[in-house]
């Protein structure tokens, strides 16, 4: 018989043992689980709530009067609930306006094209701007044709391959077109798939940098004038918008909780933000986020099932063009993130629900993965490494704990910061599937009978 030494069999048993505690974790809270999933699943209440929101209050960008009123409404509702400790927490937000804009084509023929301005570019002069477009491909192909852009207008007609990769030239774009001499900037929609709608988003400038106007025009409309320019034809448009910056605005980070039974000063948050873009109703961006949390501890209260920490739901402000939200928070509970078990976020819209993405320890990565096997029956079991979200992050980057919920987002950048997204796109029973997920992870951290373990910082 071979002999092992003492320090590997002392692991092999540590090992065994750490599997066998995860495994009984999974069995304690099997029928718990199986109770939050058929109660959320039992009907459309989610997706109803989500379409009350956003039809009636629609897109609710930060520092608008509809994102203020959507807030008061979600916390009048929190609070019929019978939801705990109900509030809104302040937070400063900036604000951008919008105003008039259009982009027309005015040679070889004249034609309007839709567009949307990017979020925070500067205006145009009164009369706008009308100069030729220069289109390229990458920040290569600019830098190598750079002498050909003064004077004009560059489009980068990129072509989607991820959001990381393509949305560079959303975010960044402005300042390389500047850089090189353009009177302004376009670019081709971050999305995979169009039906003419154009798509908006942030984007930022560099003080060393002339500011120029940056703004997206459609798929279809950025290959048509790369294809004119191809064939050797000069396309003229122009330009016309008149956005304002404004001064700071304030706002709220909405709040709910599921008070703790005996360590109620211990957390685990979860949440998406309230605010949207300016177009469309943030149905999937990120409406469902929230009320897939506020729906999660409403049927966890209704169940009866109270876990022993405080599961504490927060619709943040301002993630689109800010993050104010999410800083605000981790400045309002600096003191005790110490006791925050861990934070979930949805803002990848509440489609069919896969699992989720965890950053954190590996012996709680293990016993992540063990809740993950709970929610196997309804395809929301698989635990990955690398995940949290824009508002979690904050807090996350002083050790708390992260998760991302994961779905299948096939379609979400079909629809991402469009007219689009509206409440039409979500499915009822995906979004009932996204509530269980979450309720189900939420409870089962904030009640099981040790804490998260977090790694040494």
């Amino acid at each position: 018989m071979k002999r092992w030494p003492l320090t590997t069999s002392l692991v092999a048993l540590a090992c065994l043992t750490s599997r066998t505690d995860a495994q009984a974790l999974a069995d304690r809270y099997r029928d718990a689980a199986a109770r939050i999933i058929a109660r959320a699943t039992k009907d459309s209440a989610a997706w109803n709530r989500l379409a009350v929101l956003t039809e009636t209050f629609g897109n609710r960008f930060s520092g608008s009067e509809s994102l203020e009123r959507a807030i008061d409404w979600t916390l009048a509702e929190m609070t019929k609930d019978g939801l705990d400790a109900v509030r809104g927490e302040p937070a400063m937000v900036p604000r951008w306006v919008r105003g008039a804009e259009s982009i027309e084509m005015v040679s070889p023929r004249r034609a309007a094209l839709p567009m949307l301005g990017l979020g925070g570019s500067i205006a145009t002069p009164a009369g706008g701007i009308t100069a030729e477009v220069m289109v390229v491909t990458s920040y290569d192909d600019l830098r190598a044709r750079a002498s050909e852009a003064r004077g004009k207008i560059v489009l980068f007609n990129v072509p989607f391959t991820n959001y990381g990769q393509t949305v560079q030239y959303r975010s960044g774009g402005a300042v390389a077109a500047a850089r090189a001499g353009a009177v302004a900037s376009m670019i081709r929609s971050v999305t995979p798939y169009s039906q003419r709608t154009p798509h908006t988003g942030g984007m930022a400038y560099n003080d060393s940098v002339p500011k120029i106007p940056h703004a997206a025009i459609t798929p279809e409309d950025a290959d048509m004038i790369a294809r004119m320019v191809a064939r050797g034809q000069r396309v003229t448009v122009k330009i016309t918008m008149s956005a304002q910056v404004m001064p700071d605005s304030p706002s709220r980070n909405v709040v709910a909780e599921l008070k703790g039974t005996t360590s109620p000063d211990e957390v685990v948050v979860m949440g998406g933000h309230i605010d949207s873009w300016d177009v469309g109703r943030g149905a999937m961006d990120d409406a469902g986020g929230v009320v897939v949390a506020w729906e999660a501890i409403r049927i966890l209260k209704e169940l009866g099932l109270r876990p022993r920490r405080t599961i504490r739901v927060v619709g943040w402000t301002n993630e689109e063009n800010g993050t104010r939200g999410g800083n605000a928070y981790r400045d309002a509970h600096r003191a005790d993130l110490d006791k925050h078990i861990a934070a979930i976020e949805s803002d990848g819209g509440v489609f069919k629900p896969l699992g989720f993405g965890f950053t954190g320890s590996d012996s709680a990565f293990n016993l992540v993965r063990q809740i993950g096997t709970l929610l196997g029956g309804i395809g929301a079991g698989e635990i990955a490494k690398g995940g949290g979200g824009a508002d979690i992050g904050p807090i996350m980057a002083l050790g708390v704990p992260g998760l991302g919920l994961n779905v299948d987002g096939t379609k979400y950048f079909w629809y991402h910061h469009t007219d689009a997204d509206t409440v039409d796109k979500l499915d009822q029973r995906e979004v009932a599937l996204c509530v269980a997920t979450m309720a189900v992870m939420a409870y089962v951290l904030a009640d099981m009978p040790e804490r998260l373990p977090r790694e040494a910082r």
